[in-house]
């Protein structure tokens, strides 16, 4: 898996539309969630998953709306977004 070949647009959408509306939740959460479901419906291994939600992150198509080392932000939920 190399996440140069890959369209990060569209798997940023499939991601949200798998996990539907209001999810994922929380920091750490909400970052196994997407890699659970990126593994169950795309089939990546879970250290793969992992490095594409980290990529996925990095490169603006996810954003954390809350700040994670502060416990009363720690359930905020994430955004996609199509930079």
């Amino acid at each position: 898996m190399n996440p140069e070949e890959l369209d990060l647009a569209r798997l940023s959408r499939d991601l949200q539309r798998s996990l539907g509306p209001g999810e994922p939740v929380g920091y750490l959460r909400g970052k196994a969630a997407m890699r659970d479901t990126l593994v169950d419906t795309r089939g990546f291994s879970q250290l793969e998953a992992e490095s594409l939600v980290d990529t996925l992150e990095l490169q603006g198509y996810l954003h954390f709306l809350g700040d994670p080392s502060r416990p009363s932000e720690a359930e905020s939920r994430w955004e996609f977004r199509q930079p």
